[in-house]
């Protein structure tokens, strides 16, 4: 079920990792336009994911997160890449999924998703894919942000390259 396993090293990243956060995230495309979650008020695009919960299933997981953070209501239709990034002492594990829309929900935003302005918008593969390409202009003011757009421009690189090959 697993895909394809890449990893990133940051320039922070210590010698050896003491703490791991394992988490899972969702690519939802409909006609050519894909599922983000956009904190409006952070000016900051992501695909919608989050943390792995003590007992849940990576699909579980994935579900879960892009529920909360979108109201979409998702099946997860496979693990296609397995991303590992390395930051400070830090290992964080992201499971990218391929998932269909199935229904509609409420979102449950946390209190900083709230604060942050988390709206859920569908904008084209090709305008996200040029937006998160732009990670490293973000390499002196926003490390957060820079990483964060590495690791999601890499999974939509694959999930292009995937789809193109299909």
């Amino acid at each position: 079920m697993a895909g394809k396993t890449i990893e990133i090293r940051g320039a922070n990243a210590f010698e050896t990792f003491t703490k791991t956060r394992v988490g899972c995230r969702g690519i939802v495309v409909r006609e050519g336009r894909m599922l983000i979650s956009h904190e409006v008020h952070a000016d900051c695009c992501l695909i919608p994911g989050g943390g792995l919960e003590d007992g849940e299933t990576l699909e579980a997981c994935c579900i879960r997160e892009v529920r909360e953070e979108t109201g979409y209501l998702v099946e997860p239709v496979s693990c296609f890449l397995t991303m590992v990034e390395y930051y400070e002492e830090y290992r964080y594990i992201s499971h990218y999924f391929l998932c269909d829309v199935v229904g509609k929900a409420e979102q449950a935003l946390t209190a900083l998703e709230r604060e942050r302005g988390l709206v859920p918008e569908w904008i084209p593969v090709e305008e996200m894919l040029a937006l998160f390409g732009r990670h490293a202009e973000y390499a002196a003011t926003d490390e957060e942000k820079r990483g964060a757009y590495l690791r999601e421009y890499t999974a939509l690189s694959e999930y292009c390259s995937l789809i193109a090959n299909q």
